[in-house]
């Protein structure tokens, strides 16, 4: 589609108008037709649910927000009047179910952003609750569109996914969070997210400007996106080859090669992370590449690239899900590692965590790390 027609697209949508088929199927669906309901409000499913995730930080509590969010709309149905569009519409209410979310449940992390990093001559800690850790995202399973979601968007759909973005929204007051991704992300009037919030246009102003200081801190300068259209496709996959050979290698110099200079590595819901290349090469040996056989599916996660890590198990005779591995580049190399771990977490021994693929795998963290993403549980040897 051109840019004049996309802008025409959206303007159609904004000014309240429904299409044909939409008003047939919400006089439909106003009169108690489920299927009517669910064909109705389907074309808005993923990216719906993709604002759920930057609201919330987790895929897992994104489903319960949409799922509270699709519950009132039924409910709320009879009440649409079409002066707004659908979309808005319904943006609207899954913001309001996120904020009733929030209010419920912890803000949610990276282990960079919990405490300081960690020493690595120092033995593990027990792991932290999940419920305290933002969780990667499966943009491509669940058909994230690329590129803006409206003309006045600041970000990029994608963008506006990736770990750092993510993980700078959750440090923003719900209201702030919300005014910027519905304002910024989405691409939303003032004037129409002071009438989803129930406040003034000059509250929302007020709260955009304090949230884009904030996020411009907590973010790289370029986005990941941006990164990865720099390298080229075939320029991302050499950095991940060679990522992946030295890993194969059981090379920590190769890996450790492979990284910038003040990387970090960072394995939720570990509570513990390493930043730098010279605490890397002293607690990798004794960590991930001590001695352990791995195997590797590449993803993509956040829109990042991502790798699927199995460890060998021999009672098992196969690799099984281990973690999640969303990379974050800086030209060639690689400056950020989060290794979402999806094996148990009940062991009260630390020492339990140095042998931690021993531990037996979570279903849900499997599901939300791994079976998202295309990923098997298991893969034979």
């Amino acid at each position: 589609m051109s840019v004049v027609g996309s802008k025409l697209r959206f303007v159609a949508l904004e000014t309240g108008r429904q299409t044909a088929e939409e008003r047939t199927l919400l006089a439909a669906a106003a009169r108690g037709d489920e299927q009517a309901f669910e064909r109705l409000l389907e074309p808005y499913r993923a990216e719906l649910h993709a604002h759920c995730y930057r609201m919330l930080g987790s895929a897992y509590d994104a489903d319960d927000a949409l799922q509270d969010a699709w519950l009132r709309a039924w409910r709320g149905l009879a009440k649409f009047e079409g002066r707004s569009s659908l979309r808005s519409w319904l943006y609207r209410i899954a913001t309001n179910a996120c904020l009733d979310l929030i209010a419920k449940r912890p803000k949610r992390v990276l282990p960079l952003d919990y405490g300081p990093p960690a020493d690595p001559h120092d033995p593990p800690t027990l792991p932290v609750a999940e419920s305290t850790w933002i969780e990667p995202y499966p943009d491509d399973a669940l058909e994230l569109a690329s590129g803006a979601a409206a003309p006045e968007a600041r970000y990029e759909q994608r963008e506006a996914v990736e770990l750092a973005f993510v993980a700078a929204l959750q440090h923003l007051p719900p209201n702030q969070r919300a005014a910027l991704i519905l304002r910024e992300v989405l691409g939303f009037s003032a004037k129409e997210v002071a009438a989803m919030l129930d406040t003034s246009v000059a509250a929302v102003n007020s709260a955009l400007q304090r949230a884009r200081k904030t996020v411009a801190e907590r973010t790289p300068e370029r986005s990941q996106q941006e990164t990865m259209r720099a390298l080229g496709d075939e320029g991302v996959r050499e950095v991940v080859a060679r990522y992946l050979d030295a890993w194969d290698r059981n090379d920590v110099e190769g890996v450790v090669a492979m990284l910038t200079e003040d990387a970090s590595f960072s394995m939720p819901p570990a509570r513990y992370w390493y930043r730098g290349t010279e605490a890397l090469l002293e607690w990798m040996p004794k960590g991930p590449l001590a001695g352990w056989r791995w195997r590797h599916v590449p993803v993509v996660a956040n829109g990042q690239p991502a790798l699927g890590f199995y460890c060998w198990h021999p009672g098992e005779e196969a690799y099984l899900a281990f973690a999640l591995n969303v990379l974050t580049l800086r030209g060639d190399r690689i400056s950020d590692v989060v290794a979402f771990i999806c094996r148990e977490t009940t062991a009260t021994d630390p020492e339990a965590y140095v042998r931690w693929p021993e531990q037996p795998i979570i279903p849900r963290k499997y599901e939300y790390f791994f079976g998202r993403f295309g990923l098997p549980e298991r893969l034979e040897g």
